[in-house]
């Protein structure tokens, strides 16, 4: 029988240190995979997407707290997230379950809670801490998830470059692609998420990030026009 193979992705080595012990104390054997960066979580699972779990943190570099789990929710659909989050407010655990993470573990939480939600996570459960489940979803944010989840994955991940600020031609260099091909998937996302104009949807990204505890700018913060 193949190990089961867990992906820790999380910027802070103490806490991938905590997160491995726990791991290993749930799983015997388990293949245990490392990343520190959103970009190398993308190029782990790029290269083998067989993964049991990954641990995510929101904050880690490239990440953008929700907005990077939406990516890879569309883009690795197969394989379950957990988010590991310093966030504990029970808005930010409920988005990130409506945007398809299976569960949603506070760093705060005890070494045996994290072992028993482990457990539970492997075992093809969700798992949701105690403030989650008196947590009732807002109607304005189901909608807003509902309409997220319609984003391709690169569409999820050119809304991500939108919350940088990028122009369509400096996400064009980095997607590798056409400035049309860019003003095509900006195009699709203005029309999925309901918004008039570039403006609105990365107030929506950067509300994203911020939501989730990214330090950065505020969503109000000019945004460069298209080009």
């Amino acid at each position: 029988m193949a190990a089961v193979r867990i992906v820790i992705a999380d910027d802070h080595p103490l806490f991938r240190d905590a997160l491995r012990l726990a791991v290993s104390q749930t799983v015997a054997d388990g293949d245990i995979v490392e990343a520190a960066s959103f970009d190398a979580l993308c190029a782990t699972l790029k290269a083998s997407s067989d993964v049991d779990l990954v641990l995510l943190d929101l904050n880690m570099p490239g990440m953008h707290g929700l907005s990077g789990l939406l990516y890879l929710r569309a883009e690795y659909a197969a394989v379950p997230v957990v988010v590991v989050s310093a966030n504990e407010n029970p808005r930010v655990m409920r988005r990130a379950l409506d945007l398809g993470a299976v569960g949603y573990i506070p760093k705060s939480a005890a070494a045996g809670e994290i072992r028993e939600a482990l457990g539970a996570l492997l075992a093809g459960e969700t798992w949701l801490p105690a403030a989650l489940e008196t947590a009732h979803a807002e109607a304005g944010d189901t909608a807003l998830a509902a309409l997220l989840n319609t984003l391709t994955p690169q569409q999820s991940r050119v809304l991500m470059f939108l919350s940088d600020g990028l122009l369509n031609k400096q996400i064009a260099h980095e997607l590798q692609v056409s400035e049309a091909t860019i003003k095509a998937h900006v195009s699709a996302i203005l029309h999925k998420l309901g918004v008039d104009n570039r403006t609105q949807a990365v107030i929506l990204a950067r509300q994203l990030a911020a939501e989730a505890g990214e330090a950065g700018e505020t969503p109000e913060a000019a945004v460069p026009a298209a080009r």
